[in-house]
């Protein structure tokens, strides 16, 4: 087993990583930028590094600052977590090339997955079922593409080949609408991606988002565990995730998730992975596969015992899965809420110094936070500063334990979601089932392409 691992992040991940490692007596460095000096995770972790400033640009997506620290410290593996430089391809490379392990899939097929246009490719192959679409990258003739959108059929939505995070998407309801729409994306990805391909997709109109986690080793193993409905989002950002969706039998789960795993034996996977997709009238259509550790992990941690961190770690350390499918047992009912500091309604970031920091306890209740009382978010990165989860035997338990768990929260200081949680735990089409992805932008009146 590797003896020390840097954690190449910031955050409530960098401790949850920590945590796992610590668990099983890997020690730890911890980088941060001057922003973080002060952060939680920097004081309990071994060994830490200053990696730079507080641009992320200077700091964790500073590849040279992270080998030169993994260097300095001797550490022997590399935990991206999620974000930052977690499904950089060329990261991983130089990673591995600098001697260390990276804790994650090879290079390659990051690549692969990354490219949304070469993963529609690769899941068609594998029988994976996916949105219609453009084959591949759209072309530069506006007739071609009016010709596809026509084949296609309105709306559709173009989204950036190299895209993620809900960027670099545009729906479009007309065909006066869409050659300006796709030029408007191709700029728009050529500067946030570096890459001005996109592609066209059907659109449609009231879909879930279920997700499969898959877990797979380097001999060839692949099991999925269970699914995640992660429906509640506003602007393709998830707000909201639970395990397992509400909407899915055991059969049409097991059948969907037998499909990723053997995915992921075809293209030689290795780790965790996710498999997203969008589903409508019982028919499931593949968007995605995030190479990496997800925000919501944490909730098929609850159902099925397993302590996907580690998991990661023992896979890239060479070891086979200790399990096959057989042994993959769901329990109950898990909710995460995404507690961010933003105002609960604009969602405007609300960054400063928290001056209470009080979080709930009781049966089946799990904090993921890397804040406290004292703590001063910083401006220069992603709002979530915790994750609130609520277990429970059934769907019905897990709610009121997160309604209860909301209410016993406090965080003052700053302005956090919170408010937005409380209502939508209260939220009429949240308890009869859940609901599809655009429910939360239609209740508080957000246009798809604002």
């Amino acid at each position: 087993m590797f003896e020390k691992i840097l954690i190449a992040n910031r955050g409530e991940i960098a401790l949850r990583v920590q945590r796992a490692c610590r668990e099983l007596g890997i020690k730890t460095v911890a980088v941060h930028s001057e922003a973080d000096k002060e952060a939680k995770y920097v004081k309990l972790a071994d060994e830490s590094v200053c990696i730079g400033p507080a641009a992320s640009n200077l700091s964790y997506l500073n590849i040279p600052a992270v080998i030169s620290a993994a260097e300095v410290t001797d550490a022997q593996a590399i935990h991206p977590g999620y974000g930052f430089l977690s499904e950089n391809a060329d990261f991983a490379e130089r990673v591995e090339q600098s001697g260390f392990v990276f804790i994650g899939p090879r290079a390659e097929t990051i690549r692969l997955m990354g490219d949304k246009v070469s993963a529609k490719d690769a899941m068609k192959k594998a029988g994976v079922p996916c949105v219609p679409g453009s084959e591949g990258a759209l072309p530069d003739d506006p007739a071609e593409i009016i010709k596809t959108a026509k084949r296609v059929g309105y709306p559709v939505i173009i989204k950036a080949a190299g895209g993620g995070g809900g960027r670099g998407m545009r729906v479009v309801h007309t065909e006066a609408a869409l050659v300006n729409a796709v030029a408007m994306t191709k700029a728009e990805a050529q500067a946030a991606f570096g890459n001005p391909m996109v592609y066209m997709e059907k659109f449609l109109e009231n879909p879930r988002h279920i997700e499969i986690q898959i877990l797979a080793d380097q001999h060839g193993n692949a099991v999925y565990l269970g699914d995640r409905d992660c429906s509640m989002q506003r602007r393709h950002q998830k707000i909201i995730e639970e395990a397992p969706s509400p909407l899915l039998s055991a059969r049409v789960r097991d059948k969907i998730g037998e499909r990723c795993a053997e995915a992921c034996r075809k293209i030689k996977y290795r780790g965790a992975g996710t498999f997203e997709f969008l589903y409508e009238n019982g028919e499931f259509y593949f968007i995605e596969m995030n190479t990496r550790l997800q925000v919501e992990h944490t909730v098929t941690e609850m159902i099925t015992g397993l302590d996907l961190v580690q998991q990661q770690i023992f896979v890239a350390n060479g070891e086979k899965l200790k399990f096959r499918q057989k042994d993959i047992v769901l329990r109950g009912h898990a909710i995460e809420c995404r507690i961010n500091a933003e105002d609960p309604y604009n969602f405007v970031p609300s960054p400063g110094k928290i001056s209470t920091f009080h979080m709930p306890g009781g049966p089946g209740v799990r904090i993921d936070t890397h804040a406290y009382s004292g703590y001063t978010v910083p401006s220069n990165y992603d709002s979530m500063i915790g994750k609130l989860i609520t277990y429970g035997a059934t769907r019905e338990q897990a709610i009121a334990r997160m309604r209860i768990a909301l209410s016993e929260m406090m965080v003052d200081g700053i302005k956090t979601n919170i408010p937005l949680h409380a209502d939508l735990m209260a939220d009429a089409a949240f308890h009869l089932g859940g609901t599809s992805i655009h429910y939360l932008e239609q209740k508080l009146g957000i246009g798809h392409n604002k």
